[in-house]
């Protein structure tokens, strides 16, 4: 168990970090209130174990800062004990409506102590479980079912996150809108059960593209997402000009790599993309006319033959 010891005085915290230490706990001590939030920030902690009369910024300030910083992640929730020479009912009371969760004397004896840190092990192992599971969940909500790719709920929160960023930066922004080719013609022909193992396969096809083009840092912080039914997006948040043809162009050619046959689907043969390719040089105004413009495109690129992207 990983505990803060938060106490301006550093002969007790010195004492205390050794009791703790001596139970097989690792310790760390922060003298104020300030550092204690500077801490809390950047690790995780199991425990934090809060001085109540520290100078600048009490025990009950830093708690309630704490609290605030966690309520966008409600399970996220770390416990937290007074420890105090003077635990008198209404610093109890205060304590409890800071959002602590616990009290006690700084003069505790060892063996309660040591009883209290064994509840407190167990309360953090079950905090970590409820950890991960929940970012299984959310993991779950953010994809989706049958590619395992970003959904469109999921793709519209991050598109628009990077959206605002470059709006900010002046930075290019890029939109890639992909449809598999003739795909109702697939599904009517092969069966549905086909047409999701075939969703799949140019789903993961997109996905290893768009991985090989964020590790060689061609175009970092791109994402692919399943857009709907058959249609995908690709969004390039930040690249040089010209980027997205290429990645476009490397697409095409990757699905109809795959060879997955399709005999409906005019005369290629196997399945393949249209891919409609816009670039801003800069993000301005809304994303929805990004999104347009990529529209077009695609609706382009279908009526010049299919298996080909239209880029601007």
């Amino acid at each position: 168990m990983k505990i803060l010891l938060v106490d301006d005085s550093r002969a007790i915290a010195m004492v205390m970090r050794a009791r703790l230490e001596s139970f097989g706990y690792e310790v760390k001590h922060a003298i104020n209130g300030e550092i204690a939030l500077d801490f809390f920030q950047a690790e995780s902690f199991d425990l934090i174990l809060m001085d109540i009369e520290m100078p600048g910024m009490n025990g009950f300030e830093v708690t309630t800062r704490i609290r605030a910083k966690e309520g966008m992640e409600p399970w996220a929730w770390t416990p937290i004990i007074f420890v105090t020479a003077t635990d008198t009912d209404t610093n109890l009371v205060t304590a409890i409506e800071a959002g602590g969760d616990d009290f006690i004397s700084k003069t505790v004896p060892e063996n309660v102590l040591q009883a209290k840190m064994k509840a407190m092990s167990r309360i953090a192992a079950l905090r970590s479980r409820l950890c991960v599971a929940n970012g299984k969940l959310q993991d779950q909500a953010n994809r989706d079912g049958l590619t395992g790719l970003l959904n469109r709920r999921a793709m519209d929160m991050q598109l628009d996150f990077a959206w605002e960023q470059a709006r900010h930066s002046g930075k290019p922004f890029s939109l890639l809108m992909i449809d598999v080719d003739n795909f109702k013609k697939y599904n009517d022909h092969y069966g549905h059960q086909a047409g999701d193992d075939c969703l799949i396969a140019v789903a993961a096809c997109l996905s290893e593209r768009i991985q090989q083009i964020n590790d060689d840092r061609t175009a970092p912080g791109a994402f692919v997402a399943r857009y709907g039914g058959e249609e995908f997006a690709v969004v390039i948040p930040d690249a040089p000009p010209g980027v997205h043809a290429g990645v476009a162009a490397g697409l095409v050619e990757a699905v109809a790599g795959l060879g997955i046959p399709h005999e409906k689907n005019c005369d290629f043969g196997v399945v393949t993309i249209s891919v409609g390719a816009a670039a801003f040089p800069h993000a301005m105004g809304a994303v929805k006319a990004l999104f347009r413009l990529a529209d077009d495109l695609l609706y382009k690129a279908k009526d010049a033959g299919r298996n080909r992207a239209e880029v601007a």
